[in-house]
Parts: structure tokens; C-alpha cells; sequence
């Protein structure tokens, strides 16, 4: 086991040089913090990670949860996490003070998040499950259901998921067949089946109560006739006991990575006693849970993001103690070796991933700032706010998701064939990354997202807000000498990205959607290298700021290694810009004309 797997002192740059969430304390919102009590937070949360967490980070993976009698048991010590992540308010870190929440700062909940799922991802899930089930009832349920459900969620002792998928339906949530009948005493009997349920079925908890996507008889077709409804496995009857709901696991699925968290497929009604209780209005569902979806998409790329940090620091800590080797150019086999960080192509995997988890986390820190704004100014003039997020969500979720991928496999690489065994963690975080890109819609779901709808929503307001927004930090970026050739590199960038957009808007309304869309995709990966572009600069200017002050050896040293790795993202990764850009020019729907005859053998 690696010593370290995250970086406190970059995670406090992010929040204090480069994003300044102190700040937020002007506001009313968030006046009675200060910057001591959040780097207390952030010394619990640390805490936390380091004695609960991490120790059983392996454990967890090898001894994954096992369905028996009818029940998915998990690691023992998930219920003592539960209940201390609840009991300490790490269930409630950004609810408001009048709902018994901590009134955190997004940015430093999920600073805080960032830590537990880079120690361990698979134990932080079933209290992050909770916490988004349970808002979805907070916003939209009545106060009776708040009462019965939500306290208990947040205390860790119930748990809570999101039920969407079904076994012919898949992303497809327009064709879920789960239906709601309704009954004389308000509430509906639930029929059907769901499948790939994170933590849907625990005996760490209580109770699991499901927020669950279904059809009241007689519903609109499609996506407008969906409904929410809470659906527990136990529900409460009027003198407060609990009675099984005809809620039933039919079964676990046995997966690659992130095993600690069981999935589990799951059977409502099977003997027509099953009830659910609607959450809000009829046929509202869909709406109410891309709440929900989003807040997971922005939990999803911030967990890919802390495997890719924890596997970076596994493999800095190998590529300074193995020794093999010697420099290139020195003949004489006497000399000693050499550790292998002394080699320039494992300094180019390291500056790889490092370049993609820290650029990944500070387009998180960025765009839990712009939710931290909406809040401190209570709805005026926060538009720009939520259109920027809008737009950014799939970046977010999809650019960490499968740039991970690809930076915890040259971190494998650094180690050698060590790495392909599970002596070493990197297997483990290549396994558990895998899912990334397929929960919480796929990245093809996430670039025709951004393509379609994002990039023209409100006539392209969104999409000139983050141009202008981009700008901002090359104009800063010019007032110094080192970063200037990065700013006009990233403007350079950005026109060309204007004129790619306008170019594919033309393809739209002269070959129509499927030819638009067909390398949407592409288009996501584009626009998030600039993204990450953008961010990596963003961090520039502060570093330039800071270094023009009296700073320690200690500080000089950190931030020459972020310009280096600046420099790395800006000398690699932008021209990959160009391959890009050729592809998505061309136009000519090579996978849209190809039948599946093409497949033949």
C-alpha cells in the first residue's frame, strides 16, 4: 500500500490561491465560516479517510459482497462508516442550517468527497447515495415523506439509491416499463424491475430506500409520462415498525472493479404488495431526477479524478525506490542504477498523470463554484452561474471519467509487470475506473449532450459565457512572461473551437441531426482538453502571483512542479487538438452510412 493518495497541499491551492473559497464568507449564506474552521473540515475529513477508509481499501476489493438469503452482505465495517460519516454530518455537508445541515461550501463538500473516494471509492459510494436521494426528497417530496424517510438517510442509517435502469431500457429511460397503479390510500402499488442499482440492496443499513422511475397507468408516452416515487425495502407502517414491502434482490452482478459497492438487480411488486409514494407531481419524475443525475455526473468525474490521484501517488512512490538501469549515454556497467524516475519517459508518465488529475480537479473546484455562487446570492443575477454548470456537467463527468483510464494505465506502466499484479493497488484503481464512463450516461450520451443541446441551448448563451469566461484567463494569463505563449497557445485554441462549433452547426442544418451528432464524442474530448487547458492556465496565474511573493524553498518547489506539469499539458496534450479537429472537419458520416453488413466476416 502506496503511503499517500492524495495531495493536501495541491487540494488547498485549488481552494485558497486559485479559487479563493474564502470568499464565499462575504456572503450571508456563508458567513459564519471562516478559513479555520474549513481547514478543520478538511482535517476531519482527512482524518477520517486515513483511520476508516484506506485501511480497508484492498480488503474490500477482495472480499466483495455476496448475495444470500434473499440479502447482499457488504464489509463488515461499511455500517460503522455509515454511521460515522452520518453521526459527523458527512451526509449533510451542503444542506442548509433550518434542514440540520452543515451549509458547507460545494466546493469544500466536495474537496472533502475528494479525499474519501481517492482513500477508498467503493466505501464512500453508499453515503454519497444517500445524500443524493435524500435531496431529491428534501426539493421535491411532501413533509410527510421528508419526516419518514430523510432524517434517517442522513444519519446513516438508512441508505438511499437511484433506480432508473431497466433490463430492456437501458439509457433509454423513455422505454422503462415499471408501472405505479394507484390505490384508495394514497399511495401506489409498484410493479417491475431495475437493474445495475448501486448499493440497492446492503446489510449495512437498516432499510434502503429506493427513488425509483415509473408509470402511473394511463401516463403520456415517452419521457413525459415518467413519475417519481419513493419506494424503501421496509416501509413504515402508522405505528412506526417496519414491514418488508414486497421490495426483493433477485440477484448481484459480479463486476471487473469498484467491488465493494454491491450492484444488484431488483424485483418490485413480485406479489402485488409493493408501495411507493409519489415524490412531488404526476409525470414530473425524469425532471426531478436529472437533479439527482447531475450531482452524480459531477460525483462521477470526481471520483475518477481521485483514482487517478491516489494510482499517481502509488506510482511516484515506486518510481523513486525501484532501481534499474542507468542514463541513457552512461556505458559503464559498474555504476550503480539509477531509481527509474530518473528516466525521461517515466518523467513523461508521471507529468501525464498528474496533468489529468490535477487539471481534472480544478474543473471541479470550478464548477462547484459557480453552485457556491448561486446560493450566496440567493437567485439574482446567478444565470450565468447555472448556464456555465449546465454546459460544464458533461465535461466534467466524461473528460476525468476516460482520461483516468488512460492515466492509471501509465501509472501501471511505471511499474512494470509489477503493476499487472495485485501485490501493488494499480490493478485495483485500473478495474475500479473502468465504470466511469458508462455510469451515469456513457460518454456517447455526454458529447451528444454537449453537441445537441448544451453548446445551442438559450442560442448559444452557455457557450458564449464559458468563451467568455476562457478569456478572462488568458487576458490574465499575459501579465506574465511565462505564461504568455501558453495564453495565446489556449486563445489560438479557442478560435478554433469557435469555428469548429459554427462548422458542425452547418453540417446540422444541411445533413440534419444523425450527421451532427455522429462524432459528438469527439467533440466532448476536444472541448475538454481546452477545458483542462483553461484550468491548468487558471492555476498558472496564481502560481505567477505567488511566486512574486517571499516564498520558502518548500512552496518554490511545489510550484515549479506544477509549472512543469503546466508546461507538459500545454507541450502534449493541446496539440492533440489537431487530429481532432481534422476528423470532426470531415463530415462525411462514415459510421452513419456503415450497415451492419460492414460487420460481417
Amino acid at each position: 500500500m502506496a503511503k499517500k493518495y492524495y495531495s493536501d497541499r495541491n487540494l488547498k491551492f485549488l481552494l485558497y490561491d486559485v479559487f479563493d473559497v474564502v470568499s464565499l464568507t462575504q456572503y450571508d449564506y456563508y458567513c459564519e465560516l471562516n478559513k479555520k474552521s474549513l481547514d478543520m473540515v478538511l482535517s476531519s475529513a482527512g482524518k477520517i479517510a486515513k483511520d476508516l477508509l484506506w485501511p480497508i481499501f484492498e480488503e474490500m476489493d477482495r472480499n466483495q459482497p455476496e448475495f444470500h438469503n434473499g440479502t447482499i452482505k457488504v464489509h463488515p465495517d461499511v455500517r460503522r462508516i455509515m454511521r460515522e460519516l452520518g453521526e459527523g454530518g458527512w451526509i449533510s455537508t451542503v444542506v442548509p442550517y433550518d434542514l440540520d445541515g452543515e451549509q458547507l461550501p460545494l466546493m469544500i463538500a466536495n474537496a472533502c468527497q475528494f479525499i474519501f473516494m481517492a482513500a477508498n471509492y467503493s466505501a464512500t459510494t453508499y453515503s454519497i447515495l444517500s445524500d443524493g436521494a435524500a435531496r431529491l426528497v428534501e426539493h421535491f417530496g411532501s413533509r410527510e415523506l421528508y419526516e419518514c424517510y430523510v432524517p434517517k438517510m442522513r444519519a446513516g442509517v438508512w441508505q438511499g439509491t437511484m433506480a432508473l435502469t431497466e433490463p430492456e431500457a437501458g439509457s433509454s429511460l423513455s422505454d422503462i416499463t415499471t408501472t405505479a397503479t394507484p390505490s384508495d390510500n394514497g399511495y401506489y402499488l409498484i410493479r417491475g424491475q431495475k437493474i445495475f442499482i448501486s448499493g440497492g440492496d446492503s446489510d449495512a443499513v437498516d432499510n434502503v430506500v429506493h427513488l425509483l422511475l415509473g408509470r402511473i397507468e394511463e401516463a403520456p408516452a415517452g419521457v413525459k409520462g415518467i413519475s417519481l416515487f419513493v419506494v424503501p425495502k421496509y416501509r413504515v407502517e402508522a405505528d412506526g415498525s417496519l414491514i418488508h414491502n414486497d421490495v426483493n434482490t433477485s440477484g448481484i452482478y459480479h463486476k471487473l472493479g469498484y467491488r465493494g459497492c454491491p450492484i444488484a438487480q431488483l424485483s418490485f411488486g413480485d406479489k402485488n404488495a409493493c408501495r411507493g409514494y409519489l415524490v412531488g407531481e404526476p409525470h414530473q419524475g425524469l425532471k426531478y431526477m436529472f437533479q439527482m443525475m447531475n450531482e452524480a455526473r459531477i460525483g462521477v468525474g470526481l471520483g475518477a479524478t481521485a483514482m487517478a490521484a491516489a494510482a499517481y501517488y502509488a506510482a511516484l512512490e515506486y518510481t523513486k525506490q525501484r532501481k534499474q538501469g542507468r542514463k541513457t549515454g552512461q556505458k559503464d556497467p559498474t555504476l550503480p542504477p539509477v531509481a527509474i524516475i530518473e528516466h525521461a519517459d517515466v518523467k513523461r508518465m508521471l507529468l501525464f498523470q498528474r496533468a489529468v488529475s490535477e487539471g481534472s480537479l480544478s474543473l471541479a473546484m470550478q464548477c462547484s463554484k459557480y453552485v457556491d455562487m448561486e446560493k450566496a446570492l440567493d437567485g439574482k443575477d446567478t444565470e450565468a452561474y447555472g448556464l456555465l454548470l449546465d454546459l460544464l456537467t458533461p465535461v466534467l463527468k466524461s473528460y476525468p471519467s476516460e482520461m483516468a483510464i488512460l492515466s492509471i494505465s501509465q501509472g501501471l506502466q511505471c511499474f512494470g509487470g509489477s503493476g499487472f499484479c495485485d501485490d501493488y493497488p494499480l490493478e485495483q484503481y485500473y478495474r475500479d475506473c473502468r465504470i466511469h464512463p458508462i455510469h451515469e450516461g456513457t460518454t456517447a450520451i455526454h458529447g451528444m449532450d454537449l453537441l445537441g443541446r448544451k453548446v445551442v441551448m438559450k442560442d448559444g448563451l452557455a457557450y458564449r459565457l464559458y468563451l467568455e469566461e476562457v478569456n478572462k484567463t488568458i487576458a490574465a494569463a499575459r501579465a506574465y512572461s511565462d505564461l504568455t505563449p501558453h495564453a495565446d497557445n489556449l486563445g489560438d485554441a479557442l478560435s478554433r473551437l469557435h469555428a469548429l462549433t459554427d462548422h458542425l452547426q452547418a453540417v446540422r442544418r444541411e445533413k440534419g441531426d444523425e450527421f451532427y451528432l455522429a462524432d459528438a464524442t469527439l467533440y466532448l474530448e476536444y472541448f475538454g482538453i481546452i477545458c483542462i487547458a483553461w484550468q491548468w492556465l487558471l492555476q498558472g496565474v496564481a502560481i505567477q502571483r505567488a511566486l512574486s511573493e517571499k516564498c520558502n524553498k518548500k512552496d518554490v518547489r511545489f510550484y515549479s512542479g506544477k509549472m512543469a506539469t503546466l508546461n507538459f499539458f500545454f507541450a502534449y496534450e493541446l496539440p492533440k487538438l489537431t487530429s481532432l479537429e481534422a476528423r470532426l472537419r470531415q463530415s462525411d458520416g462514415l459510421t452513419v452510412e456503415a450497415d451492419a453488413a460492414t460487420f460481417d466476416e
